[in-house]
């Protein structure tokens, strides 16, 4: 038997290796920024994994709910993490895959009333609900409460149709939308893993242009 000893990178070559893909400008970039992902399911937890691979130096993790069996064929979550805040769970998670970001997590239902609160150090909201009373609450709260954030939501990931019709959509300065903003759960569409996560990477890829400077679509 092989033994395996379990190496963990050191900070300076984390950085050094995502600079080598990136570049260090943009990489400097990445590393100075903070992300809040508000709502860690389907679409949150994926955005979270995608974001803290690419280095984004600082999320902000924001969900009230507790894993479920029901979660795990589409969200970031372990079968042994089932009954854990999605918080906790999702920041075991991040600090195996990226060991450097730094994480602020927030177990909390946001809502017009704290938001500003909770987002205030975030330069990007990423809206990443289920419900769509939540999705537009946050949105009508960001878009006229914080007008300086850029802000990156969804609309329409559900069933089997092609995958083609998930795009992004600059709809104003500082909001973009992604998805197909046809389907909804609602309409006894199920929600499936794979179409899940291809809107979830439309945002993350969306905040990496963001902070890139690459706002055209």
């Amino acid at each position: 038997m092989w033994e395996v000893a379990e190496l963990i990178p050191t900070k300076e070559e984390w950085n050094r290796a995502l600079s080598g893909r990136h570049g260090n400008d943009l990489q400097k970039k990445f590393n100075s920024a903070t992300v809040a992902v508000c709502g860690l399911g389907g679409l949150g937890s994926n955005i979270a994994i995608a974001l803290a691979r690419a280095g984004i130096g600082k999320l902000i993790l924001i969900d009230f709910d507790k894993v479920d069996i029901t979660n795990l064929h589409r969200q970031q979550y372990k079968a042994e993490q089932i009954g854990k805040f999605k918080t906790e769970a999702l920041s075991e998670n991040l600090k195996e895959i990226a060991p450097f970001s730094e994480l602020q997590t927030q177990t909390v239902r946001i809502t017009d009333k704290n938001a500003a609160e909770l987002l205030k150090d975030a330069d990007i909201v990423c809206e990443a609900f289920d419900d769509a009373e939540c999705k537009a609450e946050l949105c009508n709260t960001v878009l006229s409460k914080m007008p300086e954030k850029y802000l990156v939501a969804a609309s329409g990931m559900a069933g089997l149709g092609s995958p083609n019709i998930i795009k992004t959509r600059r709809v104003t300065s500082r909001f973009y939308l992604c998805g197909d903003e046809v389907s909804d759960v609602n309409d006894n569409i199920c929600l499936v893993s794979s179409r899940v996560m291809l809107c979830a990477a439309h945002q993350a890829h969306t905040v990496l242009r963001i902070l890139a400077n690459e706002f055209d679509l």
